[in-house]
C-alpha cells in the first residue's frame, strides 16, 4: 500500500460523487434519505511565477484576473454566493494561521486570494509559494452544530473516530472520541445500533438515524474508492425535519495510491467537468458519458516542497507495485547517503547519523521494502547511485550505507544482486567520488546476498566493508563516519 496525500478538492469530488452511488457496507437498510445536490468547487490554479512573470509584475496579476474570470464563467455561482476561500496545497491547521477566508462575496474572496496568489507562505518551518486554492460555499451554523470523524486504516482493519465536538478548537481528538474498529473481515461490520451506541453517546437521539446513515456512506465511499485516511473537521450537522443535513466543510484525505489500476476511474470520473457542474464552452449534450474517463488523481507534494524529476520518478515506481519505494532528497550536496531496506530501519539509520553529528551531511532519506523485484530495485539503486555522484568530487569522498534491519520476506540476495549491478554501472564515478560503502544485512538468504554484494566490491575495486546480524546499525554508522574503529567483516561459513 502507498497511502498519497490528495487535495480537499479532490477528496471532496471523489466523496461527493460517491456517496450514493458505492454499495452499502452495511446489511442493514438506511433510515433516511440522502439527496446528492449540486457539487459545488471551484479548484483555482495559477502558475507558478518566473523570471519573465515575476509574483508582483503586472503580468503575472493580469495571468491572476484571467484566472479569476475563467473560474467565474465555468462556475457563474460564485457570483451570487457567500464564499468560503482557502489554500489547497496539503497545508494543515488553517484556520489558526489566517489561511481561511468565510463568508465572503466573489469580490471579497478574490481580493483576499489575489493578495497571496503567486506569494511565499511560511508554515510553521516550511515556507512555499500559494497557487492552488479552493473555493466553495459557506455554510452558515452554529458551533454546537460543529463534530469530528476521522477513518483510518491500520493493519487490524479500520479505525473509526467520531467527536461531539469539532472546528478550529476541537483539541486532542485522541483523548476525546469515540472509537470503533471495523475488522478487515468486512462481513462482521457492526449493526446500526452498536454503531449509534459506541460512537453517538453524547449526540442528540433525534439525530442519530441521518448520522449513522451517513457514517455507513462514508465508510462504504472509503472502502469502495480505496482511501486509507479520511478527516472532516468540522462535519456540521443542521436538524431538519426527517433528521439533519449534513456537511462535510473541511477535509484531508489519502488514497492507496497503488489501487489507481482498481479505482483511477472512479477517482477520475468524480472530477470531470459534469461532475463538477462545469460548462465548457463548447459542450455537445449528445456526447455520450463513459465509465473510464476524466482526469488521473493527482498527488501533490507536501507544501513548501516540490518533487525532483527523480523524486518524481521513484514516486512513479513505487505506484506500480505491492512494494514500497521512497526517495526524499534532503541535501543534493551532502556527503552521506543511505540506500536502506525498511522505514523502520531508514529511520534507525538517519537517526544515527544524527547521533553521530553527520546530520548536515545527511543527503537522502527513503527505503525499499515488502519485497520488490529485482528490476525496480535496480532502478531505485542506479537513482541515488547517479544522485550522489552528480557534481565536483569532494576531497573527503562520500559515504554510501546499504542495507538495512533484519528483512522478514524481502530477500537480500535478490535485492543485493540488483544493487551490485548498479554498482556496476556507476563504478567508476563511485571511485572518481572517493565513495566508501558500508553494507550491513540480515534476514532470509543475507549470507548470499552480503557475498553477491562483496564480491562485487572485489571485482569493480570499490570501498566496501560487508556485515551481517554481528554488527548493529548503531555501530556501522559510526564506523563509516569515522567515530569508532572498524571492526572485522564478516566472514561466510
Amino acid at each position: 500500500m502507498s497511502a498519497k496525500s490528495i487535495r480537499e478538492f479532490d477528496g471532496k469530488a471523489v466523496l461527493a460523487y460517491w456517496l450514493n452511488k458505492s454499495p452499502s457496507i452495511s446489511k442493514e437498510a438506511y433510515k433516511t434519505p440522502s439527496t446528492n445536490p449540486d457539487t459545488r468547487l471551484a479548484h483555482i490554479q495559477f502558475p507558478l511565477p518566473n523570471s519573465e512573470a515575476p509574483a508582483n509584475s503586472s503580468t503575472y496579476k493580469q495571468v491572476v484576473e484571467d484566472v479569476f474570470a475563467e473560474v467565474a464563467r465555468q462556475h457563474p455561482w460564485v457570483l451570487t454566493s457567500k464564499l468560503v476561500a482557502k489554500p489547497d496545497q496539503l497545508i494543515k491547521r488553517r484556520g489558526k494561521t489566517g489561511l481561511l477566508k468565510l463568508n465572503a462575496t466573489w469580490d471579497e474572496a478574490k481580493e483576499w486570494i489575489r493578495e497571496r496568489a503567486g506569494q511565499p507562505q511560511q508554515v510553521q518551518h516550511a515556507v512555499g509559494l500559494l497557487i492552488t486554492f479552493l473555493v466553495e460555499p459557506f455554510v452558515p451554523h452554529s458551533s454546537d452544530a460543529e463534530y469530528y470523524i476521522n477513518i483510518n486504516s491500520v493493519r487490524e482493519g479500520d479505525w473509526i473516530l467520531f467527536c461531539n465536538e469539532g472546528g478550529v478548537d476541537v483539541g486532542d481528538v485522541d483523548a476525546k472520541a469515540k472509537k470503533i474498529l471495523i475488522p478487515v473481515r468486512l462481513e462482521n461490520f457492526p449493526s446500526r445500533s452498536e454503531i449509534s451506541n459506541t460512537l453517538l453517546s453524547d449526540i442528540p437521539e433525534k439525530q442519530h438515524d441521518s448520522l449513522v446513515d451517513f457514517i455507513i456512506r462514508l465508510y462504504s465511499v472509503y472502502v469502495d474508492c480505496q482511501f486509507t485516511y479520511l478527516e472532516i473537521n468540522p462535519l456540521v450537522v443542521i436538524p431538519n425535519g426527517s433528521g439533519a443535513d449534513v456537511y462535510y466543510l473541511d477535509l484531508a484525505a489519502k488514497l492507496d495510491q497503488t489501487a489507481d489500476f482498481e479505482c483511477g476511474s472512479k477517482w477520475a470520473v468524480a472530477r470531470t467537468a459534469e461532475a463538477l457542474g462545469i460548462k465548457s464552452e463548447n459542450e455537445d449534450d449528445s456526447k455520450p458519458i463513459t465509465a473510464d474517463y476524466g482526469p488521473p488523481m493527482a498527488f501533490p507534494a507536501p507544501f513548501g516542497r516540490d518533487l525532483s524529476k527523480e523524486e518524481a520518478y521513484v514516486q512513479e515506481l513505487d505506484a506500480k507495485t505491492g512494494a514500497s519505494l521512497k526517495l526524499t532528497i534532503m541535501n543534493p550536496n551532502g556527503r552521506v547517503w543511505n540506500l536502506v531496506a525498511g522505514g523502520g530501519a531508514s529511520v534507525v539509520y538517519a537517526d544515527a547519523v544524527a547521533v553521530n553529528g553527520a546530520a548536515d551531511e545527511l543527503a537522502n532519506y527513503g527505503e525499499y521494502s515488502g519485497a520488490p523485484t529485482d528490476g525496480q530495485t535496480y532502478e531505485y539503486a542506479k537513482t541515488v547511485l547517479d544522485l550522489m555522484t552528480r557534481g565536483k568530487p569532494r576531497p573527503d569522498g562520500k559515504i554510501l550505507f546499504i542495507g538495512g534491519g533484519i528483512a522478514n520476506f524481502t530477500s537480500p540476495a535478490v535485492t543485493f544482486r540488483a544493487i551490485s549491478r548498479a554498482l556496476g554501472e556507476f563504478k567508476d564515478k563511485l571511485l572518481e567520488h572517493k565513495v566508501s560503502v558500508w553494507v550491513r544485512r540480515a534476514g532470509p538468504n543475507y549470507q548470499e546476498g552480503l557475498r553477491v554484494i562483496r564480491e562485487a566490491g572485489e571485482k569493480y575495486n570499490l570501498s566496501l566493508k560487508v556485515y551481517g546480524p554481528e554488527c548493529h546499525i548503531s555501530g556501522i554508522v559510526p564506523m563509516g563516519l569515522g567515530k569508532a574503529p572498524v571492526a572485522p567483516e564478516w566472514q561466510m561459513a
